[in-house]
């Protein structure tokens, strides 16, 4: 699990980088909205942790930018506000979870697995298609006419990338924080060569990975 915290009290995030990482969760942190809107926006959290009061952006603007933007990625809302009308005010914009300050870390870490655990069944099973080509997002499977193929775990996770957003730009940075993570060291080439094994596997359909030309990469028909 991979989940990103928003907030600006550098005592909190540090605490719960710690608890979380106990976790085995991996965390990426952001002390500002500004940050933190970058960040959500990479679609590759399994779970949102925001603050409302933050410098810069606040976190409902966060939360209904990347709601527009179509991001289902589930968002807890942290706040010191604890009325009735703050905690409607963030659900009706899109908020998953609501908790108020000050909060038993125990609970955080159990509400986060929750999210975490609904998202994952939202795709278990569940089949992709763009054109001629099917995949399957929990058992790797791809298919092509009549033929399945079960792919690696890198190229699965590109596959999915691209098949739940067909025509989108995956710039190589978000290929590499999706895939390696933030702080990976990796090379472009080691991008170039799962996109190259994709490549190879659609060459008998009606789609293609396209590379646009100084951004990254796109699936789109032929």
């Amino acid at each position: 699990m991979r989940i990103l915290i928003v907030e600006d009290e550098v005592k909190i995030t540090q605490a719960l980088n710690f608890l979380f990482t106990k976790q085995k969760i991996d965390v990426d942190i952001a002390n500002d909205g500004e940050e933190g809107l970058l960040l959500a926006s990479k679609d590759i959290y399994d779970v949102i942790v925001l603050d409302i009061m933050l410098p810069g952006v606040d976190g409902i603007q966060i939360l209904k930018t990347i709601r527009k933007e179509g991001l289902k990625t589930p968002v807890i809302m942290l706040t010191a506000k604890d009325t009735i009308d703050d905690r409607v005010f963030g659900l009706e914009n899109g908020a998953d979870d609501y908790l108020v300050k000050p909060f038993a870390t125990k609970e955080l870490i159990a509400r986060v697995k929750a999210l975490a655990r609904r998202k994952s069944t939202e795709y278990v099973g569940e089949i992709y298609e763009f054109e001629d080509i099917r995949y399957d997002v929990k058992n790797y499977l791809l298919f092509l006419g009549d033929k399945e193929y079960k792919i690696p775990l890198k190229e699965a996770m590109l596959m999915e990338m691209f098949i739940k957003k067909p025509r989108q730009v995956f710039t190589r940075e978000q290929i590499i924080d999706r895939i390696w993570g933030l702080e990976a060291d990796v090379l472009e080439s080691n991008i170039e060569i799962y996109v190259h094994h994709l490549r190879k596997r659609l060459e008998e359909t009606n789609a293609k990975i396209e590379t646009v030309r100084g951004v990254g990469y796109m699936l789109k028909e032929k």
